[in-house]
């Protein structure tokens, strides 16, 4: 078993978590004792965070809506649509016809990552994020 420190993503508090890894899989969380915003607390969100990294019903392959029904697609083919059809729009309507919405299940880095993308490559400063207070 390994114990691994992050911080949860569910809120913007910051609470010191450490993720329990048994042979190369996220079994648990617990809180950080001496973090000074969790102080040995979490709430009910904070303890199952890990819950849903190794769920069954977590999508692992692109879908596009294709004659009504979503199928499976390339990762090269989701990415053509996802880019081309966000220029056509920032073409017809501006780039603040476009609103990106962040995940509380994405790290702190990815979500940084994707607002540096929605403010300098889209050109629209329309982020949001469920985990704002």
């Amino acid at each position: 078993m390994q114990d691994v420190m992050t911080i949860c993503n569910y809120c913007g508090c910051g609470c010191g978590v450490y993720l329990r890894v048994n042979q190369n899989r996220v079994v648990g969380s617990y809180p950080s004792k001496n973090h000074p915003i969790t102080q040995g607390n979490l709430c009910s969100k904070g303890w199952h965070l890990h819950e849903f990294i190794h769920s069954h019903n977590r999508l692992t392959e692109p879908l596009l809506r294709k004659n009504g029904q979503l199928q499976e697609v390339s990762w090269d083919e989701a990415l053509d649509f996802t880019a081309s059809s966000l220029q056509q729009t920032k073409q017809d309507h501006g780039a603040d016809a476009i609103g990106v919405l962040a995940s509380a299940k994405c790290s702190n880095e990815e979500n940084y990552l994707l607002q540096k993308l929605t403010r300098a490559g889209l050109g629209t400063n329309n982020i949001d994020h469920c985990a704002r207070l």
